[in-house]
């Protein structure tokens, strides 16, 4: 056995009830042996060699951060692509100014466009909104070069916009352009299943190794600075199942950056939609064999109901959009129930994408009458994202015995934009409704779902806390949240919804020595600077990862 390593700490708040707080907690082989005192640590400190280890003294320390719902692959593939946004957005090595307007928008494409170096064979641009930028097309693009392929990705990741010398480069089908009914031929538009079409021709590009290995290097930075020590990557395989696995089993145990990953696969049948739901289920199935100390599996699945948030495509109840456009179904209400069934009836607890308010009823429909067929108990069927809700629905959630991962950042981006352009002040102000979840009891968990929001959790506690729009007017009070019940949302009850509580999530002996080191707590400093709190460093599996600067 190792020696014992002792962390002391200014104050270590373990997320456990039955001993809150702390001053030294031993680790042994990355496994916490005790938390608590140096004189309550006394019996195992005489009985074998030990270090205690004063470097966190005046820090306090935390459980080691948890998303529980981003995609490392997807941030692989964005971080080498030139961002242009509508808010500023910092990582590391990375400041990127906020660019409002639509000439603004179209001026930064074409200034990044000149100064590219042109070392890929397509220009990527990430974080187009309509809002902010107005109608992009295919014809603007086109004005701004006939000869360099553009790609103009959407906030959303759920669409793209290309040009002409993008869609040759590509080989993209024209037919396939003009019958496709999620593809605006004419505006260069590719959207949802649409987009997934461009996706496919794109795939070559971007998982060739300067690609895909440069951003994944980029991820392990930005998860790190977040703090980061275990995430899941939500619908893994949705490019491809194995160029995915190959290229990020490689990286991560080259590496070895301080964090884990589980995997979730989506689950949807192939061809899109069309396929058959048992076929889904044997490749799904077949995953539980991989898996790594980095890389698991544990029989999750990710399904998808309604469209993308920030593409305005969730499916809203009446009144709808202001706007009277329809939203889109990701999997059509009449096939979701027989895509879900066999991951039910084996035992997987099942994710399900839901942005609108439509979108979270078909989950719920669809759970109630599972659990008839095949009763579960603990079954933690969770609803992702949960964008638009009704407080009705959170009573039903419970009922049914449902868990939620929510995406709280939409409300201090999209809250202001979509009261005055998309649903109204009453349904904006109540996205990602936390404080109905806690009153009525229902575990929640916060996440990023990087890239549509920082990979901070800090950030995800600040805007659960506070409620700020994105003016720095709290949107919808009653829905906020304590400090304690956010920052278990990314430490122990964001375990909970990965169905990893046993191991991680908290400080408690028997668990994984995974700890976020921070410079001020958290439960003293004004609610309003929750995201500026620094991050010291990580401690991965009883390993001190520092962070620069």
């Amino acid at each position: 056995m190792s020696k014992i390593a002792v962390f002391t700490a200014k104050r270590i708040h373990t997320m456990s009830d039955s001993a809150p707080e702390a001053t030294a907690v031993a680790v042994r082989d990355g496994v916490i042996l005790e938390a608590g005192t140096l004189e309550s640590l006394e019996p195992w400190l005489a009985a074998h060699p030990h270090e205690i280890d004063h470097r966190f003294a005046d820090k306090v320390i935390m459980p080691g951060f948890i998303d529980p719902h981003l995609h490392p692959s997807i941030g692989a593939i964005l971080a080498p692509t030139t961002f242009i946004t509508a808010f500023e957005w910092k990582f590391p090595g990375r400041d990127v100014p906020a660019t409002r307007g639509h000439e603004a928008y179209l001026a930064a494409i074409e200034k990044a466009v000149a100064e590219d170096d042109g070392s890929k064979p397509i220009f990527v641009t990430w974080g187009y909104h309509q809002i902010w930028h107005g109608d992009v097309t295919r014809t603007q693009l086109n004005a701004i070069s006939s000869e360099r392929p553009i790609l103009v990705w959407h906030r959303s990741f759920h669409e793209v916009i290309l040009n002409d010398a993008a869609i040759d480069l590509l080989r993209i089908d024209r037919e396939v352009m003009d019958s496709h009914p999620q593809i605006d031929a004419g505006s260069g538009r590719f959207s949802e299943m649409g987009g997934m079409v461009a996706l496919e021709c794109l795939k070559p590009f971007l998982f060739s190794p300067d690609w895909f290995s440069e951003g994944l290097a980029t991820m392990h930075d930005i998860l790190h600075a977040g703090g980061h020590t275990t995430v899941a990557d939500m619908a893994w395989g949705i490019f491809d199942y194995e160029g995915e696995w190959t290229a990020f089993n490689q990286a991560m145990e080259t590496d070895k950056p301080p964090y884990r990953v589980m995997m979730i696969p989506r689950g949807l049948p192939e061809p899109e939609l069309t396929g058959a739901p048992e076929d889904a289920f044997a490749r799904v199935e077949a995953l539980t064999d991989r898996g790594t100390a980095r890389l698991y599996f544990d029989r999750h699945v990710k399904l998808f109901t309604d469209g993308a948030f920030f593409s305005e495509m969730m499916q809203m109840a009446d009144p709808g959009f202001i706007d009277g456009h329809h939203g889109e179904w990701l999997t059509a209400p009449d096939q979701f129930e027989a895509i879900a069934r066999p991951y039910w009836n084996a035992g997987y607890r099942i994710h399900v994408h839901c942005t609108g308010d439509l979108g979270v009823e078909l989950a719920l429909d669809v759970l109630e009458k599972l659990q008839f067929e095949r009763p579960r108990f603990d079954h933690r069927f969770t609803i992702e994202h949960f964008g638009v809700s009704t407080e009705e629905q959170v009573r039903r959630i419970r009922a049914l015995g449902a868990v939620v991962s929510a995406n709280v950042y939409y409300l201090h981006e999209l809250g202001e934009a979509y009261w005055r352009k998309s649903i109204g002040h009453e349904r904006a102000s109540q996205m990602a409704r936390l404080g109905s979840l806690a009153r009525e009891g229902v575990p929640f968990g916060l996440h990023s779902d990087f890239t549509m929001a920082p990979a901070h959790p800090l950030t995800s506690v600040w805007v659960a806390v506070n409620r700020f729009g994105e003016s720095g007017a709290v949107l919808g009070e009653n829905e906020r949240v304590s400090v304690h019940q956010a920052l278990r949302a990314i430490t122990i009850d964001a375990a909970w919804v990965m169905g990893q509580e046993a191991s991680i999530g908290s400080i408690r002996s028997g668990k994984k020595a995974d700890f976020t080191v921070l410079d001020e707590d958290p439960y003293e400093v004004d609610p309003a600077r929750l995201k500026d709190i620094g991050i010291h460093a990580t401690v991965f599996e009883g390993a001190v990862h520092e962070l620069a600067g």
